[in-house]
């Protein structure tokens, strides 16, 4: 009987265990207590995320040329602003997966998190913002094509979740085949179907958009990369979940 009721209280312990690891993998980033910032959980370890950024080494990130960036981790947050090129660019490349992060943004910036991101080459007359999927990061409050939320230039975002300007924010990005998601603040506030973006320049709806090229038929498998776009934008907790 003593056995068995020191076996249930083991199991209970652990059930709570695994319970307040999920709640800390799910919290949003103002409520994550700063011992476990720029770490996997072990839930996310059991579930196969993978830690892009540890809070000090920039080792798995460069340049698009391939040079390390010239701006250091600060305060355990990647910042690509002045870091050497348009992008900070992961050195693998992935196709289907869910990213997540924190980021955080200064008065009037301008940035993104872009996915799939190839060539790293600018095509001739573009910028290198044209080779990738962006979850655009704006200092404004609309719900345009070009507002945070939007997947920029393609669709516009749902709702405008960001919090203002110094608060973190937590996003997560899903790229599984040929649907893009992305979650701001726990709200889903844009999805984006590729195979529906079957003309260039055309959006699904028959609108304009300022991409020369059919999106459905554009690689599936990149890098991912933060933009430098003029100003400063801070991200932690990066962590990435490879899906079948």
């Amino acid at each position: 009987m003593r056995r068995l009721l020191i076996l249930l209280l083991f199991l209970t312990a652990c059930g709570a265990g695994f319970a307040a690891e999920n709640q800390l993998s799910d919290q949003l980033p103002n409520q994550l207590p700063n011992q476990h910032l720029n770490q996997l959980t072990g839930a996310e370890k059991r579930e196969g995320w993978i830690l892009l950024f540890d809070g000090a080494s920039l080792d798995g990130w460069m340049n698009p040329d391939g040079s390390p960036s010239r701006r250091p981790a600060e305060d355990g947050s990647i910042n690509p602003y002045k870091s050497g090129g348009y992008f900070l660019v992961t050195k693998t490349q992935w196709e289907n997966f869910i990213l997540k992060a924190d980021f955080k943004i200064s008065k009037g910036c301008n940035s993104g998190i872009f996915v799939r991101t190839t060539p790293l080459t600018a095509y001739p007359g573009k910028s290198l913002g044209h080779n990738g999927i962006e979850f655009q990061i704006y200092d404004s409050t609309g719900t345009g094509y070009h507002d945070t939320g939007a997947i920029y230039d393609l669709v516009k975002p749902r709702s405008q979740a960001m919090r203002p300007v110094g608060e973190w924010n937590h996003v997560v990005i899903t790229a599984d085949r040929n649907i893009i998601a992305v979650r701001l603040n726990g709200v889903e506030v844009s999805r984006m179907d590729l195979d529906e973006f079957a003309e260039p320049y055309l959006r699904p709806d028959g609108t304009r958009s300022k991409f020369s090229w059919a999106w459905k038929d554009r690689p599936r498998k990149g890098h991912i990369a933060l933009q430098d776009h003029g100003g400063d934008v801070w991200f932690r907790n990066i962590k990435l979940k490879v899906l079948d």
